[in-house]
């Protein structure tokens, strides 16, 4: 029966059901609050910020402290879910990238602490600003710049690791200063820890460019006393050895006034390194020097460079009457001469012929050089790089030229004013020294619209990135890793998309970082993870592609129309699914291990959505094999297996070839393998045995490999236990070779010890060679 609506009713009844379909979007669009906004943080949020945010908040709602809240739980789930997402570096890119959407296939994070676990084991060292707090992306920037570092390693659910941590703090502060003081927090930097060797908590390091030492745990070892002792060892190290060139930091000790300790001077030494030589001088039986001096009460006083002890002019020697360490630090760098400041006529020249770290300021007040950047000149000065600043305010050409709009510093690799890379990390010292010693050796600069690549014949990879981007900057350095294995081969360059917003426009940039490979008209986006392996292999990859990638047209070309005999496997994924780029270099290893027994494709859903659908794909990545055509073969199979991994994956399509071996009987292995005049290669196995089944693939590799030398069989010893027994086959699988010399052959086979079809294929071409050049040796002889 139908209802008609008068042409009023219906107009008002339409615009009402729009106006709830619009505030039901809404109310869809409102709910789905922003991580970042959740925690109340901004996107350039660092990690320790992003834990510090997370506490907070954790503390105020966690359901332990909100028992009459019936939502309590559902809201604390959210800040968690928010939590782990943006504390993982590849979960927030995808997140930045994708949105949710991106994480549909990733843990929902259901589980969480109780309030105690926050409010005393989380974040134990993030609130203590001398120590800090290093995680995956900073620790081999920290402990590679050529400083002193001191390291703990931790995990939050060790005793012993909060009972140290009041000790570490006071230590913290005692040698401030004088070394670095870390944090590691193994819970969250569980792979670190695992390649560092780091197996119980807590774990003290000393590092050193070029040294490694630990403090062993134990209950004593861990008191303030012992630790400041330790780790006097290697500042008394630095104090003894004294450098040509510096000027001298000199305590006089008279029978007035106090004289700085053996212990000040220890911490002088260490916060002086490379700056300044450190001694002391005692007036009672150098009576004469003081005299000279003028010294009748204890001081200390700083000599530069070309002064001498007995001037009694006292030219440019600087008297200081402090007997506190960071006080007399502070004078006498302020007293050591400022960086050079390189003229816009001479820079070209400069950084054409020495590599060069410079400071870009705007006016000669600009406050961006901090007293401690001194330390630069010594820490670089392996790596052969000089330290300069320049005043953009007298050339703006030349800063606006190199894309230069605020205060900054940059590389110059010595091949001239285009070869250079600006620094985006943090403006602390360890982080400046690893980032110029990373860019000098590496292949990596910056690009805009005057340098960025066109058509041209040499391939690039331009990383799309704005600085405030943690991941963007923890691409940076597996970039200059990659760019050195790849030097002459592919360009590389990176291009700030806050600063040329329309050229990163008007390459579709939608997200940061994207990381794109321009091949002439071929345009490559790399999706993998953050590290200098998976982009070398993307690259060979494109390179020599192992797999094809299908469109419509051609899946029904290559694929459903396939010859008779071949064989495919096909990959259907969306670039947004977490598992299928996690998926997506095991896929190519594996195509790279199966190349000329099956062929590799992978077709992309959201590009080809309409097709996916008509393939019947529901969900991503959906793995199918597409066997050798037959009238009662299946059309495809579906991977149900729990492990994707390239050998889990190549073991199962391996299963799908035709056997190319020979199941052997009792009889037929002795008319054909003993008495029969070819060469044999004998799997003995059992059909229940776990790794005769994962070797199975293996055995028709190596029979199609060794085809028509060498013929492959198999023995059931299940169903033949005593043709194996007579072979002496003691385990399953053993593989025994056969060979023929012109006599019948011994049961008991010559062993081959390995279960790789490459290795037994080597093995056998060496026998089969060795048994030619003996049949040519009898030849001879006759």
């Amino acid at each position: 029966m139908e209802f008609l609506l008068p042409k009023g009713d219906y107009l008002r009844y339409v615009g009402r059901s729009l106006l709830l379909v619009l505030v039901c979007v809404i109310v869809l669009v409102c709910t789905d609050q922003d991580y970042y906004s959740l925690l109340g943080v901004s996107k350039e949020a660092s990690s320790r910020e992003i834990r510090q945010a997370f506490k907070k908040l954790a503390l105020k709602l966690h359901p332990d402290k909100n028992q009459n809240d019936p939502n309590a739980h559902e809201n604390f789930l959210k800040i968690n879910r928010a939590y782990e997402v943006l504390k993982d570096e590849d979960l927030r890119k995808k997140y930045d990238k994708y949105g949710e959407k991106g994480l549909e296939d990733q843990q929902q994070g259901g589980r969480y602490e109780s309030w105690h676990f926050y409010r005393y084991d989380f974040g134990i060292y993030d609130d203590d600003l001398e120590i800090i707090t290093l995680d995956r992306g900073e620790f081999d920037a920290a402990v590679n710049s050529g400083e002193l570092w001191f390291v703990n390693f931790y995990s939050p659910r060790c005793s012993h690791c909060h009972d140290l941590a009041p000790t570490w703090r006071e230590f913290a502060k005692e040698m401030d200063g004088v070394i670095r003081i870390g944090a590691v927090n193994c819970g969250d930097n569980r792979m670190l820890c695992r390649i560092k060797g780091i197996n119980s908590y807590p774990s003290l390091y000393v590092f050193k460019t070029g040294m490694v030492v630990t403090l062993n745990y134990t209950k004593t070892s861990h008191k303030l006393m012992q630790i400041v002792s330790f780790s006097g060892n290697f500042v008394n190290a630095i104090e003894t050895s004294f450098a040509s060139g510096l000027g001298w930091l000199i305590t006089f000790c008279a029978e007035r006034g106090d004289c700085l300790s053996y212990q000040t001077r220890l911490k002088l030494a260490g916060m002086l390194e490379g700056l300044a030589n450190v001694g002391w001088m005692d007036c009672g039986t150098q009576g004469e020097l003081c005299d000279n001096l003028d010294i009748s009460s204890s001081t200390t006083a700083y000599f530069p460079p070309g002064a001498t002890i007995n001037n009694k002019e006292k030219g440019g020697v600087l008297f200081l009457n402090s007997l506190d360490a960071r006080e007399i630090y502070q004078e006498v760098m302020k007293h050591l001469p400022d960086f050079e400041m390189i003229s816009a006529t001479s820079l070209e020249d400069r950084v054409a012929h020495h590599r060069w770290l410079l400071f870009f300021q705007f006016g000669e007040k600009d406050k961006s050089n901090l007293q401690e950047f001194k330390k630069l000149k010594f820490l670089l000065k392996d790596e052969h790089i000089q330290v300069g600043k320049f005043d953009c305010l007298s050339s703006p050409t030349i800063c606006n030229k190199l894309y230069v709009y605020q205060p900054s510093l940059a590389v110059f690799k010595g091949k001239g004013i285009e070869d250079y890379e600006i620094h985006h990390g943090k403006k602390i010292l360890y982080d400046i020294v690893a980032f110029a010693k990373e860019s000098v050796n590496s292949h990596v600069i910056t690009l805009g619209p005057q340098n960025f690549p066109g058509k041209e014949k040499e391939p690039w990879l331009v990383d799309f990135f704005a600085p405030w981007c943690p991941p963007c900057r923890a691409l940076l350095p597996e970039l200059r890793k990659a760019s050195k294995h790849l030097y002459g081969q592919l360009k590389f360059g990176t291009l700030d998309c806050t600063v040329h917003e329309g050229l990163c426009n008007m390459h579709n940039i939608r997200a940061y970082p994207t990381t794109v490979v321009f091949n002439q008209s071929d345009v490559h986006e790399y999706e993998g993870h953050h590290s200098a392996e998976q982009i070398l292999e993307f690259i060979e990859d494109l390179r020599n592609p192992s797999v094809i990638s299908l469109t419509p047209e051609t899946f029904v070309e290559l694929v459903e129309r396939r010859k008779r005999d071949e064989i495919w496997m096909v990959d259907f994924y969306a670039p947004w699914c977490g598992p299928c780029q996690a998926l997506m270099p095991e896929w190519k290893k594996m195509a790279r291990m199966l190349n000329g027994l099956i062929s590799v494709g992978s077709v992309d859903c959201q590009k080809f959505y309409s097709f996916c659908n008509q393939q019947s794909v529901r969900g991503y990545p959906e793995i199918r094999l597409f066997p050798q055509k037959s009238n009662t073969a299946h059309q495809y199979y579906s991977y149900n297996g729990w492990h994707r991994d390239s050998y889990s994956l190549r073991g199962w399509a391996l299963g799908y070839l035709p056997q190319v071996s020979v199941d052997l009987t009792p009889q037929s292995f002795t008319e054909k393998v003993l008495n029969g005049k070819d060469h044999w290669v004998i799997d003995f196995y059992a059909p229940w045995c776990g790794p005769c089944q994962n070797f199975a693939p293996e055995f028709e590799i190596l029979a199609r490999a060794v085809k028509g030398k060498v013929k492959a069989g198999k023995v059931d010893c299940q169903a033949y236990g005593r043709t194996c027994q007579s072979a002496d086959i003691r385990a399953y699988p053993t593989v025994k070779f056969y060979p023929y010399q012109g006599t019948k052959k011994s049961v008991l086979g010559e062993y081959i010890d390995s279960r790789d079809a490459k290795g037994i294929a080597d093995i056998l071409n060496e026998k089969l060679e060795a048994i030619q050049n003996k049949g040519k040796i009898k030849s001879r002889n006759k």
